[in-house]
């Protein structure tokens, strides 16, 4: 596998500015995606899993299209569009849930319009870093990008929870429509300097879509790197993801706990997820990422199942952190990876390709996990999570398994 490791190189003033405006965004991302969460709880397991699976499937149905359209009109088009709709989409939900005593069908709407967008910004803003940053310093930009997010993901669930519950989910939608609003002028702002230069986007008339985007899908299955890679991504997304959207959730309201404590873990665990990414953009990633890697799955398995074992908020809260580091170690050293060996020319559809596995998989777990915690319960689905990710990781370490023997 090839080795990865930190750098020094300044990042331009470009990214700091992209990264500024998305981080924001992503504060306001994070704070809806806890309040549709906790509102779609309320109506149960099933429904819960629905509204995720909403959003999940026009993603995994468009994510391809989306990386084609991106690499050949230009990731900086597609955004500022992404952006102006979803402004609309939340002001729509908030004028919905505001004059509607059930938020069902509200919160499903705006779960599939939020899920075509994502289609097509996700591959966008995933290659923006290798876009505007020099190959020497994308170590160092995407563990910025990483704890950046984790920064959102840590306060977004608190903010999240105290909107809902002063304003109801209306307040909460609004406020997300701000954070677009604020990304939408930044990009504007940035139109006349490096992002179009860089931008790599490749015309290519003379192919149609639909083969330009598969184009991407056969890159990635036949790469060396890539293909392994994404296998152990996909695993990861099916079982890990559910933890936070889904599960925590369900088992905070199986066990009587407020919004503010499954808030709270969830903040937890993107405490543990932005240290390793401190770390990582102080001292730069492991020489051996894909040995972290699995070392990192190993340790969010642990942390998966003390959640599960959790009788308290202060020992959920705990394993949260324990999760979020083995999240942090996991993410920190493969997206790098993934983005270094791209080729230019297929930044957006590769980008595409890493949402897709982490998507897809989604599609396929949400729905029975949701189902099996109301027919069981959370914590039992939560030990099963952990099994399958620590079994994975295991399995990760034979040597030929994610391209050990391509080390370089």
């Amino acid at each position: 596998m090839v080795a990865t490791t930190g750098s020094r190189t300044a990042l331009p003033r470009t990214y700091w500015t992209w990264l500024g405006g998305a981080t924001l965004s992503l504060l306001g991302v994070q704070a809806m995606a806890f309040a549709m969460a906790w509102v779609a709880a309320g109506q149960g397991g099933r429904f819960a899993a629905l509204v995720i699976s909403a959003i999940v499937l026009p993603r995994v149905l468009l994510l391809l299209v989306g990386g084609t359209v991106a690499d050949r009109f230009g990731a900086w088009a597609v955004m500022v569009v992404s952006d102006a709709v979803m402004i609309v989409v939340m002001l729509v939900l908030a004028v919905a849930v505001w004059w509607s005593a059930d938020p069902r069908l509200p919160l499903l709407l705006a779960a599939l319009a939020i899920g075509i967008v994502d289609a097509f910004y996700l591959p966008s803003t995933g290659s923006m870093p290798r876009r505007l940053v020099p190959v020497a310093g994308l170590a160092r930009a995407m563990s910025a990008r990483h704890l950046a997010g984790q920064v959102a993901l840590f306060a977004g669930p608190a903010v999240g929870g105290l909107v809902l519950v002063a304003a109801g989910l209306a307040g909460v939608a609004l406020a997300n429509a701000a954070t677009f609003a604020v990304l939408l002028a930044v990009l504007v702002a940035l139109r006349p300097y490096a992002v179009d230069s860089q931008d790599g986007g490749v015309p290519e008339p003379a192919q149609p879509v639909w083969r330009a985007a598969l184009d991407g899908l056969r890159l990635a299955a036949s790469h060396a790197v890539l293909r392994p890679v994404l296998l152990l991504v996909g695993i990861a997304a099916g079982f890990l993801l559910p933890v936070t959207g889904l599960l925590v959730p369900l088992l905070a309201r199986e066990r009587a706990w407020p919004p503010q404590a499954a808030a709270t873990i969830v903040a937890a665990l993107a405490l543990g997820t932005a240290s390793i990414a401190v770390l990582v953009l102080v001292r730069g990633a492991l020489a051996e990422p894909h040995r972290a890697a699995v070392a990192s799955l190993l340790v969010a398995a642990v942390g998966v199942a003390a959640l599960a074992t959790a009788a308290s908020p202060s020992g959920a809260v705990a394993a949260g952190v324990l999760i979020g580091l083995g999240s942090g170690g996991f993410a920190t050293h493969v997206g790098p990876l993934v983005l270094a060996v791209t080729p230019a020319t297929h930044l957006s559809r590769v980008q595409a390709v890493l949402a897709l596995v982490q998507n897809l998989p989604l599609v396929l777990t949400t729905n029975a996990l949701g189902s099996l915690a109301e027919a069981t319960r959370a914590a039992t689905v939560l030990y099963g999570c952990a099994g399958v990710l620590a079994t994975a990781a295991l399995a990760a370490l034979a040597p030929s398994a994610l391209g050990a023997r391509n080390s370089g």
